[in-house]
């Protein structure tokens, strides 16, 4: 899998290929790199942005100034690039991320994230140059690097070598395996704390008893509106 990730602020996800489960894709031969687009504008000054059209509040990413960085990275027409890769912008009106996106994604060879500023994109470089338009929640961040990476995160961990057991992502949360719905409740010790015990049958050893609950527990907190 390759990620890359079309930014104003790529220092930002230092701390991001740090954590275990990054550093562990990565080291499996995954690849998440960064495409400055203020190094390829084609503006005085590395101005990226201006003014929207019609007038309002704020500044638009510049439709010229992403088509430079996707030409300067790919060496071809913006237009022609989403036939070969998924082009995903990173809006706060777009498909909301859920587990399924996330299993389509983590089964392509490559992704471009496309990371907004302002007041967002000039909408031609969603019409245009974007396959999908994607969004992590709805509400608005200050830019699309936290959705960059909430998005490489989901999508990482599903790889192989990404977690400590070969298990872990698939009976979890939203996954097919639970029937889409939340992850049933988990304990360790102390078996019990301050009167709080955990349940017995989680203490029985009667592991075919014990998968039979969690389903029961997962099920019954359902699948989310």
């Amino acid at each position: 899998m390759q990620i890359e990730v079309f930014t104003l602020f790529p220092d930002a996800f230092a701390w991001f290929e740090r954590q275990r489960h990054v550093a562990n894709a990565l080291a499996a031969g995954n690849r998440l790199q960064y495409v400055n687009y203020r190094e390829h504008t084609p503006l005085n000054a590395g101005q990226v942005d201006d003014t929207p059209f019609g007038g309002g509040a704020g500044m638009v990413l510049r439709v010229d100034v992403v088509e430079a960085a996707l030409r300067a990275r790919y060496g071809c027409d913006p237009v022609e690039l989403r036939d070969r890769r998924r082009v995903i912008a990173l809006t706060p009106g777009g498909r909301l991320l859920d587990d399924a996106l996330v299993g389509k994604l983590a089964g392509e060879e490559s992704l471009t994230l496309l990371s907004g500023r302002y007041e967002g994109f000039d909408q031609r470089i969603i019409d245009h140059f974007a396959t999908d338009e994607v969004s992590i929640g709805r509400y608005v961040l200050a830019g699309g690097e936290l959705a960059a990476m909430v998005l490489a995160d989901a999508v990482l961990r599903k790889l192989p070598g990404a977690l400590g057991h070969p298990d872990s992502a698939l009976e979890e949360s939203f996954s097919k395996a639970l029937g889409g719905a939340p992850e049933y409740p988990h304990y360790t010790r102390p078996a019990e704390y301050r009167g709080w015990r955990v349940p017995d049958i989680l203490l029985s050893g009667h592991h075919a008893r014990i998968r039979e609950w969690r389903l029961q527990q997962s099920a019954g907190r359902g699948p989310l509106p």
